[in-house]
């Protein structure tokens, strides 16, 4: 597969969950990172901060609801990833004026940007965007229905980027993950607050619905897979799934993670971590077939070897962790 040559690349959401992830990715590949992270009082770059003394990383605090930031930022890049986004699903249910803001506004700022200076751009989509489906597995054609106002703003960040494609001619690509996990992820995410509530002792690990199914992938698969899209002259215009193709019920976790951990955890379920009941996406299942042709992409750590690792990140960063049981899945 033909590669290109990009070596200035930014990031949006940089300081987060994936993004940091890819963002030590790309230094450890040489690249120049321009990591777009959130303003905060603190001045925290999150998870960058183990990298912040790098030469080839410069860490900008800005806000993707701000065209004109967005203007200056991406006018010196090759390449945008585009991360940033508002996440909690539970907490869109109760603020989702602001999750259009970031979610749709931001998205079009970086549309707007990559469109008057013609950059690159990969665009971070989600699962969420197809509900509950009705035929599985889903794949890149799979009827769109979201059941929350997060997964709403992320369909329409996806619809503006199609129309820039088609609008415009520009070299826009969506990767659509399914459930990544790993280290540094919210502990409000299903695998972590799981092993954040072993870690802390708890034999009754409190979740909410026990039936639903999600389709998992390691963090750092995750990660290749979108600096591989980068690399790619191939995936002009597509949409691209990062999947395993198998599923497991949140039920069914625990007795992996039980095995793994050699522990016996029993479940408790916890209606303040339960989704409203019409919104509840039951299964999510990728079809990870053109990720493989097109990238030579497939998750190579299994969900054994993935939790093993967020475990003994978990363990040795308790001083970072909040108790799992403030956060709602």
């Amino acid at each position: 597969m033909k590669n290109l040559k990009i070596k200035k690349i930014l990031i949006t959401g940089a300081g987060g969950f994936i993004g940091s992830h890819l963002t030590e990715l790309f230094l450890e590949s040489g690249y120049e990172v321009t990591a777009v992270c959130h303003y905060n009082n603190q001045q925290s770059p999150g998870w960058l901060n183990l990298h912040d003394e790098n030469p080839n990383l410069k860490i900008v605090f800005s806000d993707i609801t701000d065209s004109s930031c967005m203007n200056d930022l991406i006018k010196n890049s090759e390449q945008v990833v585009h991360l940033g986004a508002l996440i909690a699903i539970p907490y869109s249910f109760t603020a989702p004026r602001s999750y259009v803001n970031t979610n749709i506004i931001g998205t079009l700022n970086v549309l707007e940007a990559v469109r008057l200076y013609e950059k690159r751009l990969i665009n971070v989509s989600t699962s969420e965007v197809y509900g509950t489906p009705k035929i599985l597995p889903i794949t890149e054609q799979s009827e769109i229905q979201p059941q929350s106002p997060y997964a709403a703003t992320k369909v329409a960040a996806d619809a503006l980027c199609n129309s820039y494609i088609d609008t415009y001619g520009l070299d826009i690509s969506i990767i659509r993950p399914f459930n990544t996990f790993g280290p540094r992820q919210s502990q409000r995410a299903l695998i972590p607050t799981i092993l954040s509530q072993i870690a802390s002792g708890n034999k009754t690990i409190s979740l909410g619905n026990l039936y639903a199914r999600r389709d998992f992938t390691y963090v750092t698969d995750t990660a290749q897979a979108i600096k591989m899209a980068v690399e790619s002259e191939y995936v002009r215009g597509k949409t691209v799934h990062l999947g395993s193709g198998k599923t497991i019920s949140v039920q069914e976790l625990i007795g992996v993670v039980n095995e793994v951990l050699e522990t016996d955890a029993k479940i408790k379920t916890d209606e303040l971590r339960l989704r409203p009941k019409m919104s509840e996406v039951e299964i999510l299942q990728s079809d990870p077939s053109f990720a493989r042709e097109i990238l030579g992409w497939e998750s190579k750590v299994s969900l054994q070897e993935g939790i093993q690792k967020t475990y003994e990140w978990i363990q040795k960063n308790k001083s970072f962790i909040m108790n799992s049981s403030r956060y709602v899945i």
